[in-house]
């Protein structure tokens, strides 16, 4: 194009004319692979070669031979352009601009940044003839530069081993444009790792589950080398894989960086790979161990919390019964939230339990604090709540005797500030009368099934107002009648108070939310109970529900192996059950399909047998699946072969009509529910 160009009617004349130094510039130009332009004369006449063409974008070709106002426009004028060019021109003298950011291409949405040099050409004579600006372009690495500040955000926000590794893989396959990824830790013995590919199909679902560990099967891995050693390696082309190669896509690695994470409890690698040759410069290097620290460090941190996380919670769901009594026609259901940060045991607490008349006796209670103190002071009041209702139920009687045991605590400890409320029932399973007392505590809600195709609805329990524990007050009970359909539910202050909120919004919140639920199930308005209220507590947060079935149910369970034909073991085993209750088959389907899905990752992230419990009534049908692990567990068998993950949650979210989690005191549950009759999504 420049040869072609009609230089005749600009400045610098037609081609064969031109200076011989000029044109020698101008053809070292067009021959470099590097972004140059060149600018001659006083009316700075652009030319510029193949790799500054692109620079321009948009702009090229009519740039090409006219004077640098006209075609740059308002570019021209923007600091770096004619400022800098004019200065260089003038005064002979170059100039270097480490880093500059250039908006030349107006198509182009994303500000570009370059390293460019500013030199004079002179003619034969000596004469200033133009000056020659050579470019190159730094944006993927300020952009990379950016990136480990968005890293160090995220890290900081990420509380357990699984939250850094789902922030570190993304982060570097954004970032690097990789083809593969691994994160490694110790683990006893031996390593762990997770494993991010080019190509992966990941959803939201995927991220909202825990990642898939692996155990490193070859001590002589480059990661597990590189974390007992603490050195970095760096291969720009060759088989690095070979030797400890588990599949096809890591025999294909040719560049590998391996950089180590230790720290003075951790012992881990960070590694990134390419299936093309890459060589690894000094910028990228220094990036790639900044970023390593930052990992090392984050993972140290996660590593203390979950290790002070499970301790908390292993003391707090010990002192809380781990299961609740099975009675013909009534459910029941308790879930219990740590609050703070997780590393604290509270003073929430719940029981249900039979009376030696076959009453059910019902309680929920809270004590103020956060520590093991007020753990302890829970401990201690559950304790003695049991003995004294399976001494004397009436509810008057239980709470004058907590209340001496919390006077005589405080009395002890010299601490007048103990403060315990406690609203407790006694449910009788032949009428489903309720009578009540409440010392301090936030009034139960009460959902009453709608008759007749009316809707449901709710309301606070009236139960005469009581003095918290431990300052001699005196309880009076209230009563209630819990109609077949009808649910109760208990639930700490935590559930409704909120920062700026009056009390009495989380209330109406709360009540609201059980009214319009899909059902009185007590499992569902648990989990209800926890997010009805907007925005988010310090505190704990404790719920017991109890419903009045409105018949019996049938029920099934299932204890699966952790091996890789549980899955389809449980289909065949459900399929049977719900035909021979007679569920209809859009619903088995359905169900089977959830349930598959949540067995499958119950056995990849608990590495531990999975219990599915099936509960079928006239209204709905209920499906849980418990792990047996404890919280934090990463024990993962097999995973290879077994079945796809990351759709559960999405599936439980299209397909039931409510659905949620509820940790346990050594794992945790996934519940869902299918409503029948034709008011649910089956």
């Amino acid at each position: 194009m420049v040869h072609a160009f009609d230089w005749s009617r600009t400045a610098l004349g037609p081609i064969t004319t031109w200076d011989p130094a000029v044109r020698a510039a101008v053809e070292l130009m067009l021959a470099s692979p590097v972004p140059m332009m060149l600018v001659h004369g006083d009316a700075f006449l652009v030319l510029y070669n193949d790799a500054y063409a692109e620079v321009l974008g948009d702009l090229h070709p009519a740039a090409l031979g006219r004077p640098a106002a006209q075609a740059f426009g308002d570019a021209w004028d923007q600091p770096g352009m004619r400022d800098v060019i004019s200065r260089v021109h003038r005064t002979g003298r170059a100039v270097l601009e480490p880093e500059s950011q250039v908006a030349i291409a107006p198509g182009r949405t994303e500000p570009a940044f370059y390293t460019r040099g500013h030199s004079v050409v002179r003619d034969s004579r000596g004469a200033v003839a133009g000056v020659l600006t050579v470019a190159a372009e730094t944006t993927q690495v300020i952009h990379r530069l950016q990136s480990l500040g968005d890293l160090t955000a995220r890290l900081a926000g990420a509380l357990t081993i699984d939250d850094v590794t789902r922030v570190v893989l993304s982060y570097a396959m954004e970032s690097f444009d990789l083809d593969h990824c691994v994160l490694a830790v110790d683990d006893g013995g031996t390593y762990r790792f997770v494993r991010r590919i080019r190509g992966e199909m990941l959803d939201e679902a995927d991220e909202r589950l825990p990642p898939v560990w692996r155990r490193v099967s070859d001590d002589t891995a480059p990661l597990v080398e590189a974390a007992e050693s603490g050195r970095a390696s760096f291969v720009a082309d060759g088989e690095p894989l070979a030797a400890v190669a588990t599949d096809r896509h890591e025999r294909r690695v040719r560049a590998l960086a391996v950089l180590p994470l230790r720290t003075p409890s951790l012992r881990g690698a960070f590694t990134v790979g390419f299936t093309r040759a890459h060589a690894w410069l000094p910028a990228e290097r220094a990036l790639l161990t900044a970023a390593a620290a930052l990992v090392a460090q984050a993972a140290e941190r996660a590593r203390r919390f979950e290790a002070q996380h499970g301790t908390a919670q292993l003391l707090q769901r010990s002192m809380l019964p781990e299961h609740l009594p099975e009675l013909d026609t009534f459910r029941i259901a308790a879930r219990y939230d740590v609050g703070v940060d997780g590393n604290a045991a509270g003073g929430d607490f719940y029981d249900a339990f039979r009376l030696l008349d076959g009453r059910l006796a019902m309680v929920l209670g809270d004590v103020a604090g956060h520590d093991v103190r007020a753990a302890a002071v829970m401990g201690q009041v559950r304790a003695a709540l049991r003995a004294l209702a399976l001494t004397d139920p009436s509810p008057p009687s239980v709470l004058a005797g907590l209340d001496r045991l919390v006077g005589s605590l405080g009395a002890e400890s010299r601490n007048e500030e103990i403060f315990v409320t406690v609203v407790y029932g006694v449910l009788d399973p032949a009428d489903g009368t309720i009578t009540l007392a409440s010392a301090g505590h936030p009034p139960p809600v009460l959902r009453r099934a709608g008759q007749g195709g009316e809707p449901a609805t709710a309301e606070l329990v009236k139960v005469p107002p009581g003095a918290p524990l431990g300052l001699g007050g005196r309880w009076q009970t209230g009563s209630l009648l819990l109609e077949p359909g009808d649910t109760i539910l208990m639930f700490s202050d935590g559930v409704v108070e909120r920062r700026g909120r009056p009390l009495n919004d989380g209330l109406d919140d709360l009540v609201a939310a059980a009214a319009h639920s899909a059902s009185g199930d007590p499992r569902n308005m648990c989990s209800l109970a926890t997010s009805a209220v907007e925005g988010t507590t310090d505190d704990d947060v404790a719920v017991l529900a109890v419903e009045h079935a409105l018949a019996m149910s049938r029920a099934a369970t299932m204890l699966v192996a952790a091996e890789p034909t549980g899955p389809s073991r449980v289909r065949q085993w459900m399929t049977t059950r719900l035909r021979e209750w007679s569920v209809p088959e859009a619903v088995i389907g359905a169900a089977i399909l959830c349930t598959s899905e949540l067995t499958t990752n119950a056995l990849l992230h608990a590495g531990t047998p999975a219990q599915v419990h099936i509960d079928l009534n006239a209204e709905r049908l209920l499906v849980s699946v418990a792990d047996t692990g404890t919280r934090g567990s990463v024990i993962r068998a097999r995973t290879d072969t077994m079945a796809s993950r990351g759709r559960g949650l999405g599936l439980i979210e299209e397909l039931s009509d409510s659905w949620g989690t509820d940790p346990t005191v050594r794992g945790s549950t996934v519940w869902f529910e299918m409503l029948l009759g034709g008011n649910g999504r089956a």
